[in-house]
C-alpha cells in the first residue's frame, strides 16, 4: 500500500480525506447542541460532579472588528452602557452558578481564561469588574491559578496590561495572523505593522511570563518567503508559545461572503499543508517543541498546566452568552449564531436575563460519546493517548472500541506504532488533525451537525 510521504507524494491506493475539515477543539461540536426541554436546574447537573479540579472561562462577546476568517461569536463595537450591562449579566450568572454549586464540597479551581472575542475590548476598570467576578463570585484566587487572557495589537494597552498583570495572568495570547501588512488586509484584519510590535512591546514590559503569538496560514496572495518573514518577526521576540492557524473560509463570515471555487479545491489544500510543513520545521529548528498541529511551544517556557483541548475537560464553568460549560453528562450554552444581526440579539437578551437557574441549550453526552471525546482530546495531541488511562477510565480498550478508525490512520501511516501501549499520530497523521478529528464523531452528532440551520 502506498501512503502520502512526509513530502507529500500522492498516495496511488488510498483515497485521503481532505486535510482541512474541522477544527475539533471540543466534542461534541456546538453545532449539534438543541434547546434543551425540560432546561435542566444546573443545581441537578451539578450534583455529585467532583469540584477539585474546575476550570473557569470568562467570554467577552465585543470585538473592535471582525477578521474575514471569523466565526466566533461576537459583536463589532459596544453601543454605550453594553458592556456595562454585560457585565451585570455575567456577575449575575456567576452568583447563580456559584448557588448551584452548593457548599457541601468547596470548589476548587484548577485555571482560568478569559476569551472572545477580545476580553482587551473592556476598559481597564471594566477587566477589573471582570477579575472581581472571577474573585468574589466564584472563588477563584486568579493570583494562585494559570490564567489565559487573549487580545489584539489595538487593544493591548499599557493601562489593560497593567491589570491584567496584576491580577495574576500568567499568559497573553496576541492575534497577530501575519506580520505582513498586504497579507493583513486580505484576511479583513488590516493593522499596521508598527502597531503590532508596540503591542508586543506592551506586552513584554508588562512581564506577564508566557506570550502567545497566533498566525494563520494559506492567507490569499502569502508566498513561503512572506511566511517565513512573519515566522521570523514573532521569534524575534522569543514568545513561548506560538500557534499555527490554517485559514478556514466559513458560511457568513467576511471572506466566506466573497469566496469561490478557487479556495475549496484541492490546489489550495496542498498550499496550506505546505505552509504548514515549513512553520513546523521552521519552529522545530529554533527550539519549540510541538505540542498539537497548531501548538508549539518554546523548550525552556514555564510550564503553564492544562494544554491545548485540556479546557475542555469535564468540570468547565463558562460565564458569559457565548460559554460553553461541561458536566460529566451534559455540555451546555446559550443559543449561537454567526451572523451579527443573530449575535446582537442574543448579547441583548443575555443582558436583561434575570434567572439563570437552567442550562438552555445543549448536549447530553453518553457512554460512547464521552469515549470519542477522551479519545480525541489526547490523540490529536503531539504526546499521544496512553492506554492504560483510557481503560482504566472506561474498562476498555481503544482498539476494541474503535478498530476501523484506528485501523484507517495505520493504513494511511498516519498513526505511529513505535509504542503499542500509546496511540500517538504520525508526524503526518498530526498534520492532517482536521481530517482525523471528524472520523471520530458518532453519528448521532453528525446527523447534529449537518442539520444545523447556520444562522
Amino acid at each position: 500500500m502506498t501512503v502520502t510521504s512526509e513530502a507529500g507524494s500522492a498516495s496511488t491506493s488510498l483515497a485521503l480525506p481532505r486535510p482541512y475539515q474541522s477544527y475539533t477543539y471540543a466534542y461534541p461540536h456546538k453545532t449539534a447542541y438543541r434547546p434543551l426541554a425540560p432546561e435542566p436546574r444546573l443545581a441537578d447537573l451539578w450534583a455529585g460532579e467532583s469540584r477539585q479540579a474546575l476550570s473557569l472561562y470568562l467570554h467577552i462577546p465585543f470585538c473592535e472588528i471582525r477578521c474575514g476568517f471569523c466565526n466566533l461569536f461576537t459583536r463589532i463595537g459596544a453601543p454605550d452602557g453594553l458592556t456595562g450591562r454585560y457585565l451585570d449579566a455575567v456577575r449575575r450568572q456567576a452568583a447563580a452558578v456559584r448557588e448551584a454549586l452548593g457548599d457541601e464540597e468547596a470548589p476548587r479551581f484548577a485555571n482560568a481564561a478569559f476569551g472572545g472575542g477580545t476580553p482587551t475590548y473592556l476598559e481597564a476598570a471594566e477587566l477589573e469588574r471582570l477579575c472581581d467576578i472571577a474573585e468574589h463570585e466564584m472563588g477563584v484566587d486568579l493570583r494562585a491559578v494559570p490564567l489565559s487572557v487573549e487580545a489584539s495589537p489595538s487593544t493591548a494597552t499599557a493601562d489593560r496590561l497593567a491589570v491584567l498583570a496584576e491580577r495574576g495572568t500568567t499568559r497573553l495570547s496576541l492575534g497577530v495572523q501575519s506580520f505582513v501588512e498586504e497579507e493583513s488586509r486580505a484576511a479583513v484584519r488590516p493593522q499596521l505593522r508598527s502597531d503590532v510590535e508596540a503591542a508586543l512591546t506592551r506586552i513584554r514590559e508588562a512581564a506577564i511570563p508566557v506570550l502567545n503569538i497566533d498566525l494563520i496560514y494559506g492567507i490569499d496572495g502569502q508566498t513561503a518567503a512572506s511566511w517565513r518573514y512573519s515566522l521570523d518577526a514573532a521569534l524575534a521576540w522569543r514568545p513561548e508559545e506560538i500557534y499555527l492557524y490554517p485559514l478556514y473560509i466559513r458560511p457568513l463570515t467576511g471572506l466566506g461572503r466573497h469566496t469561490d471555487r478557487r479556495t475549496a479545491d484541492r490546489q489550495w489544500d496542498e498550499e496550506r499543508l505546505r505552509r504548514y510543513r515549513e512553520g513546523r520545521d521552521h519552529l522545530l529548528s529554533h527550539g519549540y517543541e510541538q505540542v498539537s498541529m497548531r501548538m508549539f511551544r518554546r523548550a525552556d517556557a514555564p510550564p503553564q498546566g492544562p494544554d491545548d483541548y485540556a479546557c475542555q475537560t469535564d468540570g468547565m464553568i463558562g460565564l458569559g452568552c457565548g460559554a460553553r460549560s461541561y458536566t460529566s453528562r451534559l455540555h451546555y450554552s446559550f443559543d449561537y449564531a454567526v451572523s451579527m444581526r443573530e449575535i446582537r440579539g442574543i448579547i441583548d437578551d443575555y443582558t436583561v436575563t434575570e434567572d439563570f437557574s437552567r442550562a438552555l441549550h445543549g448536549r447530553w453526552v453518553d457512554e460512547d460519546e464521552a469515549r470519542r471525546r477522551h479519545l480525541l482530546q489526547s490523540l490529536l495531541q503531539a504526546e499521544g493517548l496512553p492506554v492504560a488511562d483510557y481503560r482504566r477510565r472506561f474498562g476498555t480498550d481503544p482498539v476494541d472500541d474503535f478498530p476501523t478508525e484506528l485501523d484507517t490512520l495505520v493504513g494511511r501511516g498516519w498513526l505511529d506504532d513505535a509504542r503499542p501501549e500509546l496511540l500517538r499520530l504520525s508526524a503526518e497523521g498530526l498534520a492532517h488533525s482536521d481530517a482525523i478529528g471528524p472520523e471520530f464523531f458518532s453519528p448521532a452528532v453528525r446527523e447534529a451537525m449537518a442539520a444545523y440551520e447556520t444562522k
